[in-house]
């Protein structure tokens, strides 16, 4: 399990980019284990959605096309929405605190334009948010879809002044859910979840703008 944990980790955290084949042996010997765990670790995480196996070939971070990605992108919104609207009329001080914690250090990694903190202080944010909600079908649902789309989300954050955009709109959503009204929470969380559907549209649109017009005519 720890091995599987830190191949995951590693891949989350863009240290092994879409594509990138893995290396039994090597992460073997890094990790200071036997293939056998290796091997099962890689078997756990194709089950997840994080690498794929070919056979004769190896193993392989998982690419996930920009179609598959919009779909997991809308069902994410879907089920934040559902968060939304079960935290406004929920959510006790002492958790309040703990998202606002939370935004504070976000705020801090903007004014380090530390954008790799920031991203995991993104993830951790919604993903205390679906743990509070209570429903634990859902957070295991939402932790595998999101997982599966974190290089989309990490692409989302590199732009120019999308960090202290990103920060306020969470401080809009945690007012959002303080205000104890479903629909406001729930239409914010929601709302927030198509924006990054939509900015990862754009992106995919400009990198294959930016290769076509270096492709030689």
């Amino acid at each position: 399990m720890a091995v599987q944990q830190e191949v995951e980790r590693a891949i989350l955290a863009g240290e092994y980019a879409p594509g990138d084949k893995l290396n039994e042996a090597a992460l073997a010997l890094k990790l200071g284990v036997s293939r056998g765990p290796v091997r099962e670790a890689f078997r756990m995480l194709d089950e997840a959605g994080l690498v794929r196996t070919e056979k004769n070939r190896g193993v392989f971070v998982r690419d996930i096309p920009l179609d598959e990605a919009i779909e997991i992108f809308e069902l994410r919104a879907t089920m934040e929405e559902l968060v939304g609207r079960r935290l406004a009329g929920s959510m006790t001080a002492a958790q309040q605190q703990e998202i606002e914690s939370l935004v504070h250090a976000m705020e801090d990694a903007v004014k380090t334009a530390d954008s790799h903190s920031y991203h995991l202080l993104n993830l951790q944010f919604h993903d205390r948010l679906v743990e509070m909600a209570g429903n634990r079908k859902l957070a295991a649902i939402y932790r595998k879809l999101v997982k599966e789309i974190s290089l989309f989300r990490r692409l989302n954050l590199a732009g120019r002044n999308v960090l202290p955009v990103s920060a306020h709109a969470h401080w809009e959503i945690l007012e959002a859910i303080k205000s104890g009204d479903a629909d406001t929470a729930g239409r914010a969380l929601f709302e927030h979840a198509m924006a990054s559907k939509t900015r990862t549209i754009e992106n995919e649109e400009q990198r294959r703008g930016a290769e076509s017009s270096s492709t030689p005519s």
